[in-house]
């Protein structure tokens, strides 16, 4: 049988996702891809993958799932969330691993992922990663239009989602002391490009309200309550291109900042643009959370950016070995006594 995990639970949106699919908008085509790339990096890497391979995009509450391979080595990263290896499926209980660590599970074991906090999304990389055809040269799954991932769509109990390895690698496992996830005080914007649709007031707006993440929000947008932005030349623009963080005001003047899944082109004025370093973090957030903007140049934007590449590259260096842990039962279990010498007959020389 073609080694693969069994989906029991499939959480409350499981999707695959690798870095997107760029190179595709002019047909209409999202990028898609992770939410928060940063996270989905380190697991790979933990796990000794290539930092951009599909792994499992958990959002809010994790799956649980029966290893159904020899072996799987599996790492998570991101928003912290309780991770449970059960025995079997029949197990009540299991032992509690960490994360931000490579975990080697074997046949008929099972993982489960509670509900995540700190951060909306985490991801899970399985060593050698799924054998999923790319679409467009991706994994990512793009379920508005089945486009990609597993049956382009987010996983259900019972699927049967395939591993390209039927056997971990023999080596120790890895960790990483800590991961970044909390986000800024406030997100970083470059004003543009029809922020002349805006009045001084909207403008003034957008960077002094405090604004809440909407339960209405998903991968396509981050829809946002709080404070209107007041239009200056109305809401309706001919439709143009759609970069990653746009901030889109439809006519309400409640602002939309368009995320992995965002549309190609769209007919709303765009206020600003949040920087490429900040759109992790962003896509972190939870509904309910508080979100508040800054302007800054480009010349920031971009310092920025070559920031976050650096922190990026930076954690293959902070990656360490584990060594296995001492399994105390055993250790108790022994016949410990025996093996003591007596102290008259002890020499320097150790004999």
């Amino acid at each position: 049988m073609k080694p693969a995990l069994r989906i029991l639970a499939p959480g409350l949106m499981t999707t695959l996702q690798d870095l997107g699919r760029p190179g595709h908008q002019r047909l209409g085509i999202p990028v898609s891809g992770a939410l928060d790339a940063v996270s989905l990096r380190a697991a790979n890497l933990l796990v000794g993958n290539p930092p951009g391979a599909g792994a499992l995009e958990i959002v809010y509450q994790g799956p649980a799932f029966v290893v159904e391979a020899e072996s799987v080595r599996v790492a998570f990263a991101g928003g912290s969330a309780p991770i449970d290896v059960l025995a079997d499926e029949t197990a009540p209980a299991g032992q509690r691993s960490p994360g931000l660590q490579s975990l080697l599970l074997s046949r008929g074991q099972v993982l489960r992922i509670g509900a995540l906090s700190a951060s909306a999304v985490g991801y899970l990389a399985v060593e050698g990663g799924f054998d999923v055809p790319a679409a467009l040269g991706s994994q990512s799954t793009f379920a508005r239009a089945a486009l990609g991932g597993f049956a382009g769509r987010a996983l259900r109990a019972g699927d049967l989602l395939p591993l390209r390895q039927a056997q971990a690698e023999p080596r120790e496992e890895r960790m990483l002391p800590s991961l970044e996830v909390a986000p800024p005080r406030r997100f970083r914007v470059v004003f543009g490009p029809q922020d002349d649709y805006f009045s001084a007031a909207g403008k003034r707006t957008l960077q002094e309200g405090v604004f809440t993440v909407s339960p209405a929000s998903d991968r396509m947008g981050m829809r946002l309550e709080g404070p209107a932005l007041e239009h200056a030349k109305g809401y309706n623009i001919v439709s143009d291109g759609i970069a990653p963080g746009s901030i889109q005001v439809p006519g309400n003047g409640l602002p939309i900042v368009l995320l992995a899944d965002r549309q190609t082109t769209g007919g709303y004025p765009k206020i600003a643009t949040v920087i490429s370093a900040d759109l992790p973090a962003l896509g972190r957030l939870a509904p309910g959370a508080k979100v508040a903007f800054e302007a800054v140049g480009v010349e920031a934007a971009e310092a920025a950016h070559r920031q976050l590449r650096a922190d990026i590259d930076a954690i293959a260096q902070r990656i360490v070995g584990v060594r296995a842990a001492i399994d105390e039962a055993k250790l108790l279990r022994a016949n410990l006594v025996s093996g003591m010498v007596d102290a008259h007959d002890w020499r320097p020389d150790g004999y």
